[in-house]
């Protein structure tokens, strides 16, 4: 056994103390390892062992032996683990050996000391910590101070301010904001960053701000920013922790734990009142002589001294002390007879109780009744001190519920309401702030008070006492004040319980709210503090930087610092696309010399190694020229970069003393930098700190910064500049600082400053470089900045106004050396690495950082900009100026889009002076933002610009100098269309606008060239005729600047646009420009006055500029209608002359009606709204046209009408697009004064009205408020002639407007201020009164602002209002009475007497009496429903809102002429007639409309009396066109009744059709497209939500019910079914009403769907009956279309799916076969059942039949059902009842039939000549013994004339039919397609419907003679695909031939199978209609027109629609069928 073995086994025999005191290290060593192994063994915290230990651990962790000092500190953590609280007392001593000896050494040391601390804390011992701290961080050693910041971060985010005090590390961290190590600074900033998150921003701004300096202050309010939400603590002290079990299972027992355990973790709220020192404000109040100012008879002196308390209160926490005088004083002064002195000491008063708190509460109430008494002052800076004061008495503490019972039961009854309403407000409020348990004390008192105020005379009162009595309920519940309130009575008590549910739910709501803060606000901090175990230093807080690895720390010269760490992860941050590099990539770890060597291997010869370890210097020079040699000869040296790098730096190492081994071994390293790919960053850092030294010695230097710029090169200069900044800072030698920053130098001139971060290098520069005692080192700083100068320009001085005086001139001299080349200077070196591309610095080419300024813009800032308080408004703007500062004038433009909202208040703010700041401050924010201010500042310079409109010269220079920043930042071109809108406002006055042309003309005049100047010619040369000389003079010389930078092209452009005094300058400026001269001579002459000569010429200007003389031609004289004036057309003129007049292309109507106020007064028109309309007509007008309507002239706008009037019939469409400009130019001309060009608009206006009635083109609204209220205006012109054309053209106006919709135009006329205007709106109501009376039948009540006029003192209005009234008296009776309201005796009289001359008048003319035909109509009407609309009057019901349309399908309106409308509708006593009354119905307003239904169904009433009399059958032919104008109007009613109306119309509209569908011989006339669109529009007014909240919804829901019934029963069963087929396809998204509801379109089509279904169940039911009303041809060629539109596919799903309409049609089918057996394949002649694959529903037939027949329920077929006509019976061979012979009479009676209707005659001749043909014996005329020889002879003739037609190989389409087609069929509705099979020009029909036709289904029928196989052969191989027939729902009528002949199609039959022959079936054809893509071989088909062929007529002209080809198909079918049947024998 050794010695030393012996004696550590002696050793462990001594007692504790002496071995771990003993004098051999590893005794110590050996005994505190056990000592640690002994406290881990021990559980029982109370061991008496553990009390033995305790006092050791002082001595044990000061041990000088490193390695037992770490031991020594794992026992204390073991024991400090197994103890409890008690063992505390051992803390101070051990907490102060551990700062004194641990914090300086080992990472690992610090690592344990730091746990050892925490452990501490863990065990309550916080003070004794926190004393320690104190003395650590007054360490010298700036490494210690940094742990010790540490761990108080660790404390402090682990354990939380509740644990640890956050008041006593605010008192530490002051004196460390100012430490001289950076990485101190970071961590104080760090732990402060955590303060906040633990006690809020708030007052650790407030407490620490004060004392940081700015830099620090700017540096944390950018890291602030990141700080969110509320920390919660992540570990608990022992004590807690032991209690922590124990809780668990509570909350398992008590059920919500969640709710237990988040009251416990609820962040601790922190008073910063608790966390400020108290401050003594009683002797500097002693000092400021406030005792005497509060006794000066001067009110300002008195206020001064208060306001020195005021201030001196404003402390957060007043020292306590006697403050009874200072009360007794205060009391006084709220009484002084100065209100300003008496709100000051209110407002000392809430400062001292804010300061004070409970030490305030006797002086409390000593003052609360006098300030309650206070309350009566009405002024509200006095009510708001006294609010804000009694309000922080209470919420201070000062004062609480129970203390006030008595002064407020005496304010209450103070006799000024305003102190009784004001102090229960007051109460609320402290009722609201205060607890329950409180208020559960006092309700008792309080409830009273309130309760007797409730009876208070005043309503102020009561309802503070209603709150006050809501916040007690809200906060105690109502039980405790349920005795209490049993007298109130019951409207009380419920207004009561509102208000507390209605502040419940807003609670509620709130809390809920907060509530999801929270605990949102949370998560992050929960992922926060799982972090804080991995946060261990406080400088991790610091956004971009992470906490070093321990492992880091080691390196050598403590060259690695945590804030080594931010190049790594900011290039990390800026990589977007490749991964972050971990920070260990950059921090080398620490590998060994034998480590390095192992890995090295046989890399190098191993003497080299051994050589360079040698101690003979030359051993090592020859071994580093070795190394060189063999780095050079390697391959693939990339691999062995960094053990190379490792391997120097250890050997021969950075310390080496020889200067030439030095130099090698930077030569290899700058070798193997410059030759490796990728050079790892670790190297650059392991090398860095040794080539910064070798850079300062001067025999190493020129080597050193070669290896720079190599490394600078591999990695980017950015990381090296990092990295240098923080070893050049820290190094001992000044010449590693100085010569470094030479080297930077050089780097700036080769990389540029693109990769550099320059915010870094220039505060570098700031804070280390300049602050150098060292001269040279600020001599090479200034050269560095100089450099720097070089880049980014003058704006670098901006960043340095800080620095000495002596320093900026040096700098400044330094700049002039190196002037700002920008972008221009190219970079000498480029980065090798990649990824320097993608980290150029954020600031970019800019260069200098641009600073974020958005979270000091706080809303705090922005209101206190639109403060009352002028000082506060100034305060705020220098607050703006100096955020500004503080960016150094370079800001980014996030945030400050609400600061220049903020200040363009300031613009127009009463205070002139601050104005001027703000212009100033506006400025700055321009040059600090640079050109993005553009976007950023919402159009404030158009505010700026109004600046100049003031009168003081401060003011306007202040203004200019703003728009020169303004300009600096944007370019000029930016601000012209500001400053052509300034020129042009009337406000800014003559100097303003002299002063901004003189500006201009300074900034034009630095410039060669500027196109956009000649925006500002117009406004300049409009001033040449302002009133002002000065203006005059300053226009001049802008004009001549803007002449000379505008191109000559430019100027020739606009000078049409110009006249006067401006032109003349022009072409004076233009003389040297020739060319020009001559071609605006003629302009010159008109403007300028002087006649011109006939000699003039016109010289054509080309482009290049060569004049073309003597072109004399062009200057043909127009001759004018006035005189002899000549006008000579511009060459631009004839240019434009081939353009259409109006180009409506673009033109977007619609927006631009969506612009219009409507309103029915006339408002002048507004600048912006001319120049709007200016733009527009430049946009849709040609160019000669607009320049003559805008031009000052009046007589080129004369001109410019004979224009349009002349072009007006042949542009009618784009004058209607373009209506709305015109008339707003109409307007403008009624506005202007001259009369010539007004009467030429008064004789254009009457053509455009006719021309558009001719169009049936009615005003819309927004036309009709742009352009009445201006003509009823100005109808009351000075001149006769102008009123009557006025006159005339309101008259015209009314007929094609509609009366109903100007009639409130012309009462709005009637209150105009012009005399004569009255006059002529007086005439109107006459007119419109006896022309238009029903229309206005509901207006009526007006009336009485006409009667309103009789008492006028002008006569002439009086005798035109008695006129009108006389008018209405004929119209309307002795009803008058009714509408002309209350008058006078006087008036009355006179109405009287003016009655009495009417009717004398009328019986003169036998008239016969007043009213008299108003009655007689009315008595003849059955009365449906009370007149409502005639009594309501209601003028904004006829012309209110928008009303809301639906697309109405069907029948489109009428094509009837709408000029007949305004004498249809003139009758005043309503409609006459049957069509007069479908006219209203059609054309009139809802309420118009049923005067029209009354009369309608008082003749349906008349006619179903007498059925057969000749009245039913005129009604019979109209009855379609009545369903047609009724169904239109369904949907106009109902939107009508739907914005608020009465529903009378609807209900008259339901009735009227009610009684039509009634007679079933009126419902069978109505056509099928007509009973769609009503079916359709039924069926979605019985959908629609909005009915049955309408007015008498239930009753209108019940009538469409009613009405849809009787329409199924009575209409044509026919139509019904294929009207109802149709709709079960989906409907037209359009179709529905607008405002959508919220269900989707699939729901909605459901919901239809189903109706549809009932609708057809309905008629399915009794078909049985009406088997054969039907046609059934009809409905199953329907169902198949339905079928067929689906597809296969899509049946399949349905079927799997139930669906609804599909089961529906399947049902309708079912019932058909059933009901007709076999025969029901005798109706299938409208289906094509020859196409392939075979038509869906032949398979369903099929099918129906068998399983009919297998249940029985019919006879089954045999195998000839297969044949398509005929009964079950026929088909079925041993059926003998039937024979052939009774079925060919069938088919002939069928035949015959065909033939006796017109359309289809020329098919039934056909049929009956094929079976002529067929059955040579049959005898047809056997079949016509009944028939008239007439029919019999037509027959024998159509037959003679079928032959002769066959043997001319004619076919039925292209043959005249006997009798032309009726009308009604030609007529086809644009909207929807014709359901009637006759219609076959699908393609016109798919136009109509705006959806793509789809060719693939034209099948065409093969000449019936040719052999029908080659054919079939062709469809199947052309038609492949199995829905070939498309989805489209036109797709339904598959198209016929569009024109020509069948024969043209047999001749391209026969050329299709000569081409299937050949194969190729395209043989060179044009192919019109070409197949679906999916189909292999295309099947054209060419169609020639009709004009090749001379036998051949074209169906079209001859007006015959084409043959159906579907049924033709059928029919072929047929007949081959017949021809190899069962008649065989025949």
């Amino acid at each position: 056994m050794s010695e030393e073995e012996k004696l550590l086994k002696e050793a462990k025999k001594l007692a504790w103390e002496d071995r771990l005191l003993h004098k051999n290290w590893k005794v110590r060593n050996e005994a505190n390892i056990d000592l640690a192994a002994l406290c881990d063994s021990i559980s029982d915290p109370k061991d008496t062992r553990l009390r033995d230990f305790g006092p050791l651990f002082r001595k044990t962790v000061a041990d000088s032996n490193a390695p037992v000092q770490e031991k020594a500190l794992d026992a204390l953590i073991a024991f400090l683990r197994a103890v409890d609280a008690d063992a505390g007392r051992y803390a101070k001593e051990v907490c102060d050996a551990i700062v004194a000896k641990c914090l300086t050494g080992r990472p690992k040391t610090v690592e344990k000391a730091q746990a050892v601390f925490m452990l501490w804390v863990e065990l309550e011992a916080v003070d004794n910590f926190l004393d320690a701290m104190e003395k650590a961080i007054k360490n010298k050693v700036a490494k210690a101070v940094v742990p010790a910041i540490d761990v108080m971060f660790q404390a402090l985010s682990e354990f939380g301010g509740k644990v640890v005090p956050p008041k006593r590390i605010l008192k530490m961290l002051p004196e460390l904001f100012d430490h001289q190590d950076q990485n101190v600074r970071a961590s104080s900033k760090g732990l402060t960053l955590e303060l906040c998150r633990w006690i809020g921003k708030d007052p650790v701004k407030s407490i620490l701000f004060e004392k940081m300096r700015d830099t620090m202050k700017k540096e944390l309010e950018a890291e602030l920013v990141n700080v969110t939400g509320t920390a919660k603590p992540t570990r608990k002290i022992r004590s807690e922790q032991d209690k922590e079990p124990e809780q668990e299972t509570i909350s398992e027992v008590v059920g919500p734990g969640p709710t237990v355990e988040s009251s416990v973790d609820a962040p601790q709220e922190i008073d910063e009142y608790e966390l400020v020192d108290p401050v003594d404000i009683l002797t500097p109040l002693e000092k400021s002589g406030f005792w005497d100012g509060v006794k000066a008879t001067k009110w300002s002196e008195r206020k001064e001294a208060v306001a020195e308390l005021t201030k001196l209160a404003s402390t957060k926490r007043i020292a306590p002390g006697d403050f009874t005088e200072v009360c007794r004083t205060l009391k006084k002064l709220i009484t002084d007879v100065n209100i300003a002195v008496a709100v000051e000491a209110i407002q000392a008063i809430g400062n001292l109780a804010r300061g004070l708190r409970l030490h305030f509460s006797g002086s409390s109430r000593f003052l609360l009744p006098i300030l309650l008494e206070k309350l009566k002052e009405k002024k509200p800076t006095m009510v708001e001190a006294l609010t804000q004061t009694l309000q922080a008495m209470h919420k201070a503490g000062c004062l609480n519920l129970a203390d006030f019972v008595e002064d407020v039961r005496t304010a209450v009854k103070n006799k000024v309401p305003l102190v009784r309403s004001l102090t229960l407000n007051w109460v609320t409020f402290c009722i609201e702030t205060s607890n329950k348990a409180v208020v559960l004390k006092v309700h008792k008192d309080y409830v009273p008070i309130c309760m007797e105020s409730l009876n208070d005379g005043t309503p102020e009162v009561r309802d503070a006492a209603f709150s006050a009595l809501a916040a007690m309920a809200k906060l105690v519940g109502m039980r405790p004040l349920e005795r209490s309130l049993e007298k109130l009575d019951d409207v009380r008590r419920k207004k009561l319980s509102e208000m507390i549910v209605g502040s419940e739910a807003g609670v509620s709501t709130g809390t809920s709210s907060v509530t999801v803060q929270t605990s949102g606000g949370s998560v992050p901090y929960s992922e926060a503090s799982e972090g804080a175990f991995v946060r261990k230093s406080a400088a991790s807080m610091l956004s971009g930087k992470r906490p070093v690895q321990a492992a880091a720390a080691i390196k050598k010269g403590g060259s690695v610092k945590s804030g080594a760490n931010k190049k790594g992860d900011g290039t990390g941050q800026l990589k977007s696309s490749k991964p972050v590099e971990p920070p260990e990539d950059i921090e080398p770890a620490e590998m060994s010399l034998e480590e390095i060597e192992s890995r090295l291997g046989s890399l190098l010869q191993e003497d080299t190694v051994s050589q360079l370890k040698s101690t003979v210097w030359k051993e090592r020079l020859e071994a580093i020229s070795s190394l060189k040699q063999q780095v050079e000869g390697l391959q693939g040296l990339d691999q062995f970069v960094e053990i190379l790098i490792r391997l120097l730096c250890s050997v021969p190492g950075w310390s080496e003393k020889n200067v030439q081994v030095q130099q090698q071994v930077i030569e290899v390293v700058t070798y193997i930098a410059s030759t490796a790919t990728k050079f790892p960053k670790k190297c650059v850092v392991l090398c860095l700190l040794g080539i910064s030294e070798r850079v300062a010695d001067i025999k190493t230097r020129a080597h050193a910064m070669k290896c720079l710029t190599t490394f600078s090169e591999a990695v980017g200069p950015g990381f090296v500049f990092e990295r240098l900044y923080k070893i050049m800072k820290e190094h001992k030698n000044p010449k590693v600082l100085s010569e470094g920053i030479l080297w930077m130098v050089s780097a700036i001139e080769d990389f540029g400053v693109s990769h550099l971060k320059l915010k870094d290098l220039i505060d570098f520069c700031k804070e280390t470089g300049l602050q150098s005692s060292a001269a040279a080192t600020r001599n090479s700083t200034i050269k560095l900045l100089g450099i720097v100068h070089k880049f980014v320009g003058p704006d670098i001085k901006g960043f340095l106004v800080d620095v000495k005086p002596a320093l900026l001139s040096a700098l400044d001299t330094e700049y002039e050396k190196n002037p700002f080349e920008g972008a221009s200077v190219a970079p000498k070196r480029t980065v090798r690495e990649s990824e320097s591309k993608s980290s150029v610095s954020v600031s970019g080419l800019d260069g200098l950082p641009r600073e974020d300024i958005s979270g000091k813009i706080t809303p705090t800032l922005l209101k206190s900009l639109e403060s009352p308080d002028w000082k506060v408004r100034l305060e705020s703007i220098e607050a703006v100026n100096k955020i500004l500062e503080e960016a150094n004038k370079r800001i980014q433009p996030t945030g400050t889009a609400e600061l220049f909202g903020a200040l363009r208040g300031r613009l127009c703010d009463s205070n002139k002076n601050l104005i001027m700041a703000t212009l100033t401050t506006i400025g700055s924010i321009a040059s600090a933002m640079g050109p993005v201010v553009e976007k950023s500042s919402k159009g404030i310079l158009s505010d700026i610009l109004k600046c100049l409109g003031d009168n003081k010269k401060h003011m306007r220079e202040c203004t200019l100098t703003t728009l020169d920043s303004w300009l600096a930042a944007v370019h000029l071109d930016k601000m012209v269309p500001y400053i052509t809108a300034a020129l042009t406002d009337t406000k800014l006055g003559a100097e303003g606008r002299k002063d901004l042309f003189d500006w201009l003309s300074r900034q034009l005049s630095g410039l060669s060239e500027f196109s956009d100047a000649i925006h500002l010619l117009k406004p300049a040369c409009s001033a040449m005729t302002d009133k002002s000389s000065d203006v005059r003079k300053a226009a001049e010389t802008c004009i001549n600047e803007i002449l000379r930078v505008s191109g000559q092209d430019t100027i020739e452009k606009i000078l049409k646009d110009l006249h006067g005094p401006a032109l003349a300058l022009v072409l004076e400026r233009l003389k040297p420009y020739g060319a020009i001269q001559d071609s605006f001579d003629s302009a010159k002459v008109i403007s300028m006055g002087p006649t011109s000569k006939s000699s003039s010429r016109v010289g054509k200007s080309t482009s290049n500029g060569v004049v073309k003389h003597g072109n004399r031609a062009m200057s043909s004289r127009v001759v004018a209608t006035k005189g002899s004036r000549t006008e000579l057309m511009s060459i631009q003129d004839i240019a434009v002359q081939s353009q259409a007049l109006l180009n409506v292309k673009d033109s977007t109507k619609e927006d631009r009606e969506r612009m219009v106020v409507r309103r029915f007064k006339f408002e002048e028109l507004r600048i912006e709204q001319i120049q709007d309309l200016e733009n527009d007509m430049m946009r849709y007008f040609r160019e000669d046209l607009h320049r003559r309507l805008l031009s000052t002239d009046f007589k080129k706008q004369v001109d410019g009408l004979e224009m349009l009037q002349k072009a007006l019939p042949s542009i009618t469409k784009e004058i209607i697009e373009v209506l709305d400009i015109l008339l707003r130019w109409f307007v403008l001309q009624f506005c202007k004064s001259n009369t010539t060009c007004l009467l030429k608009v008064l004789e254009f206006l009457p053509e455009l009205f006719d021309t558009l009635r001719d169009e049936a083109y009615s005003l819309t609204e927004s036309e009709a408020a742009i352009f009445l209220p201006c003509l009823i205006e100005k109808s009351g012109h000075n001149i006769e002639k102008v009123r009557e054309k006025m006159r005339e053209l309101t008259k015209q106006i009314v007929n094609i407007y509609s009366a109903s919709k100007s009639f409130p135009y012309i009462l709005e006329g009637l209150r105009s201020k012009n005399n004569r205007t009255r006059i002529e709106c007086v005439d109107l109501v006459g007119f419109i009164i006896d022309h238009h009376g029903v229309e206005i039948s509901g207006q009526l009540k007006s009336l009485q602002i006409v009667a309103g006029l009789t008492a006028e003192r002008d006569g002439e209005i009086r005798k035109a209002a008695l006129n009108t009234l006389a008018t209405g008296y004929k119209i309307l009776g002795e009803d008058i009475w009714r509408y002309v309201g209350k008058l006078t005796d006087a008036q009355r009289s006179m109405l009287d007497d003016r009655f009495k001359w009417k009717v004398r008048e009328m019986e003169k003319k036998k008239e016969g009496r007043p009213g008299e035909a108003r009655a007689a109509l009315r008595r003849s009407v059955r009365e449906n429903g009370s007149d409502v609309a005639e009594q309501s009057g209601d003028v904004s019901r006829s012309v209110s809102g928008p009303i809301i349309t639906r697309k109405n399908y069907g029948h489109s309106e009428l094509p009837m002429d709408r000029q007949l409308l305004p004498h249809t509708l003139a009758s005043a006593n309503g409609p006459t007639d049957w069509n007069e009354a479908l006219d209203i119905i059609s054309f009139g307003s809802p309420e118009q409309s049923v005067e029209g239904m009354k009369v309608v169904c008082h003749e349906l009433a008349q006619a179903t009396s007498d059925p057969d009399g000749s009245a039913m059958d005129e009604l019979v032919k109209d009855a379609d066109r009545l369903v047609s104008c009724l169904a239109t109007k369904v949907a106009k009613t109902f939107d009508f009744s739907l914005t608020g109306a009465s529903s009378r119309s609807c209900k008259y509209v339901l009735n009227t059709l009610m009684q039509t569908f009634q007679n079933k011989r009126l419902a069978y006339a109505v056509k099928e497209s007509t009973l769609d669109s009503l079916i359709t529009e039924l069926l979605l007014w019985l959908l629609d939500e909005r009915v049955p909240h309408m007015d008498d919804g239930s009753q209108l829901l019940k009538a469409l019910n009613v009405l849809m019934l009787k329409i199924l029963d009575n209409a044509d069963r026919t139509s019904s079914f294929v009207v109802l087929i149709n709709l079960l396809s989906p409907l037209d998204p359009s179709r529905w009403p607008s405002p959508a509801s919220n269900e989707s379109l699939s729901v909605r089509n459901q919901k239809f769907s189903d109706l549809v279904v009932k609708c057809l169940i309905k008629l399915t039911k009794v078909l049985q009956s009406t088997i054969y009303d039907v046609d059934l041809d009809r409905i199953l060629q329907s169902i198949h279309l339905y079928l067929q539109d689906l597809g296969m596919e899509e049946i399949r799903r349905r079927a799997g799916a139930d669906d609804k309409p599909l089961r529906m049609v399947k049902t309708v089918l079912h019932e058909l076969v059933k009901l007709r057996g076999a025969a029901i394949k005798g109706h299938l002649s409208m289906v094509p059942i020859d196409m392939k694959p075979q038509p869906i529903i032949l398979a369903y037939i099929d099918l129906n039949l068998e399983t009919l027949a297998a249940a029985r329920m019919l006879t089954s077929s045999g195998p000839g059902g297969q044949t398509h006509w005929g009964d079950s019976a026929a088909n079925n061979p041993s059926s003998g009842t039937h024979s052939a012979d009774a079925q060919l009479k069938q088919e002939l009676a069928a035949i015959f039939k065909k033939i006796g209707e017109k359309q289809t005659c020329t098919i039934g001749l056909y049929e009956l000549y094929r079976i002529t043909q067929l059955y040579p014996k049959v005898d047809i005329f056997s079949q016509l013994q009944n028939a008239s020889e007439a029919f019999r002879t037509y027959i024998r003739d159509g037959l003679a004339q079928m032959e002769k037609n066959a043997a001319a190989g004619r076919t039925p389409s292209s043959l005249p039919m006997s009798t032309p087609p009726p009308a009604a069929l030609t007529i086809s509705s644009p909207d929807f397609a014709p359901l009637s099979p006759v219609h076959t020009n699908a393609l016109n029909d798919a136009k109509s419907l705006n959806v793509k036709s789809d060719p693939t289904n034209f099948i065409l029928p093969p000449s019936y003679a040719e052999d029908n196989r080659a054919m079939n052969a062709l469809t199947s191989r052309g038609i492949t695909s199995e829905n070939s027939l498309g989805d489209q729902r036109n797709d339904r009528f598959i198209t016929g031939v569009t024109s020509g002949t069948l024969d043209a199609i047999r001749e391209r039959m026969k050329s299709m199978q000569l081409a299937a022959a050949a194969g190729n079936p395209n043989t060179g054809s044009r192919p019109l209609m070409s197949m679906n893509d999916n189909s292999s071989q295309g099947l054209s088909s060419q169609i020639p027109h009709a004009s090749d062929r001379s036998g051949a007529e074209n169906t079209v002209q001859s007006g015959v629609l084409p043959m159906d080809e579907k049924a033709l198909s059928g029919l072929q079918a047929r007949m081959e069928r017949l021809k190899s049947g069962s008649f065989e024998h025949m």
